[in-house]
C-alpha cells in the first residue's frame, strides 16, 4: 500500500531537521567560545599594558638600588642606566617591552642577569607541585564535607565544618602559615619542631625514594596552610549549591519513586550541585602557576611565589613584570575555558 503525501512529509521533515536541530546548538557553542576568546584576548591586552605601567610606579630607582653597597661614578652609573635600557624615553620603553612581549621574551633579569623566562621556568616546578598538591587535596576534602554538611543540614556536622570553615576562610594565609610555623615547626619550649620550616628538599638530602620523602616532609607545612584556607571556599560553596538543589522538584521526584537517600544524591542532586565549583576550580588552577606568594614567602619555597616577593624587594622590574604577567595569563585563560565549560555542561546557560 503506497504512503500518501501527508503521511511522508512529517518523516521527511523530521529526517530534515534532525541535524539542523544539532548544527545551531554547536554553532552557538562556538559562536559562543569565539566570543570569550576575544575577550580574553583583550584582557591580556590590558595586562601587558597595565603591567609595564604598574610596577614603574614603585617608588625607588632600581639602579640606585643595585648600586647602594656599591660605590660608583656618575658615567658608570649611566652607563648601567643604559645597558639596562631605562636611559630611554617611557613610551620608547614601552614599545620596546610589547614587542618583546609579543616574542616571549619577557627580558633580564637585574638582580640573576639571567633571562627572566628561564627563572620562571626554573621556579614553576616547586610552585606547581605544592599548590597542585594543595588544590586536589583541598577540591577533594571541601566538595566531600561540604556534601555532607548540606545533606544533614542543622545537624553537629553541618554547623561544625561550616564554623570551621568560615573561621579558615577569614584568616590570613600569611597569619596562619606564621603560626603552623611556630608551632609545628619550631616547637613549643621543650617540645621540639615535627616538620621543616624552610626550603624544599635538606641540606645532605638522600637519593631515590628517600628523597621524596624528603620534598614531602618538607611539604607539610605549606601545603597544610593552603589546604586549611581553600577546602573552606570550596566547603561552603557546595554547602550552599547543594541546599539549593534538595528542595528542587527532581529530587522530590526521586525520592517519592522509592529511591534510595544515597543514590538520590549521589546521582541526582550532587551532579546539579557541582556546576557552580566548576569556575572556582578553573580559577584556582590559574593561580597554581602563580603559587601562593605568601605561603611560600613564609616557608621559603623555591616557587613563583617567592621569585615574585624576592624581586619586589629589589626592584627587579623584569621579574616582576614576568612573573605577574604568567599569572594574570594564567588566570584568565581559566577562566575563560570556566565560562566555556560552564555552557557546555549546563543546558541553562546554553538557553538563556
Amino acid at each position: 500500500m503506497m504512503a500518501t503525501p501527508l503521511e511522508t512529509e512529517p518523516a521527511a521533515v523530521q529526517t530534515a531537521a534532525g541535524p539542523g536541530e544539532d548544527r545551531p546548538a554547536y554553532r552557538g557553542t562556538l559562536r559562543y567560545a569565539t566570543t570569550k576568546l576575544g575577550g580574553a584576548l583583550l584582557s591580556i591586552a590590558m595586562v601587558i599594558v597595565a603591567t609595564f605601567f604598574l610596577f614603574r610606579l614603585i617608588p625607588g630607582d632600581p639602579v640606585i638600588a643595585y648600586t647602594r653597597d656599591v660605590p660608583l661614578s656618575p658615567e658608570q652609573i649611566d652607563l648601567l642606566r643604559r645597558q639596562m635600557g631605562l636611559d630611554k624615553p617611557l613610551l620608547q620603553q614601552f614599545v620596546d617591552f610589547v614587542l618583546r612581549t609579543l616574542q616571549f621574551d619577557l627580558g633580564t633579569s637585574y638582580e640573576y642577569k639571567r633571562p627572566v623566562t628561564d627563572l620562571i621556568g626554573e621556579r614553576f616546578g616547586p610552585t606547581l607541585l605544592l599548590t597542585g598538591v594543595g588544590l586536589l587535596i583541598a577540591v577533594s576534602l571541601g566538595l566531600w564535607q561540604g556534601t555532607r554538611a548540606a545533606w544533614n543540614h542543622g545537624g553537629r556536622l553541618d554547623r561544625f565544618s561550616t564554623g570551621v570553615s568560615l573561621v579558615l576562610w577569614s584568616v590570613p594565609t600569611f597569619w596562619l602559615g606564621l603560626l603552623l610555623l611556630m608551632v609545628l615547626g619550631a616547637g613549643i619550649g621543650p617540645i621540639p619542631g615535627l616538620f621543616p620550616t624552610r626550603g624544599m628538599e635538606s641540606v645532605d638530602a638522600p637519593d631515590g625514594f628517600a628523597y621524596l620523602l624528603d620534598v614531602g616532609h618538607h611539604m607539610v607545612l605549606p601545603c597544610l596552610t593552603l589546604v586549611a584556607v581553600v577546602y573552606a571556599q570550596y566547603l561552603l560553596v557546595m554547602r550552599s549549591s547543594l541546599l539549593d538543589e534538595i528542595g528542587q522538584d527532581y529530587v522530590t521526584t526521586a525520592r517519592a519513586k522509592g529511591l534510595r537517600d544515597d543514590m538520590v544524591r549521589r546521582r541526582h542532586a550532587v551532579p546539579n550541585a557541582l556546576l557552580p565549583t566548576v569556575t572556582l576550580v578553573f580559577i584556582h588552577i590559574g593561580f597554581v602557576v602563580g603559587g601562593a606568594v605568601s605561603v611560600e614567602t613564609v616557608y621559603s619555597w623555591p616557587g613563583l611565589g617567592l621569585l615574585f616577593y624576592e624581586a619586589i624587594k629589589g626592584p627587579d622590574f623584569a621579574v616582576m613584570q614576568g612573573t605577574f604577567m604568567v599569572v594574570c595569563v594564567a588566570v584568565i585563560i581559566m577562566n575563560t575555558l570556566a565560562d566555556v565549560a560552564y555552557h557546555v555542561l549546563d543546558p541553562r546557560v546554553r538557553s538563556a
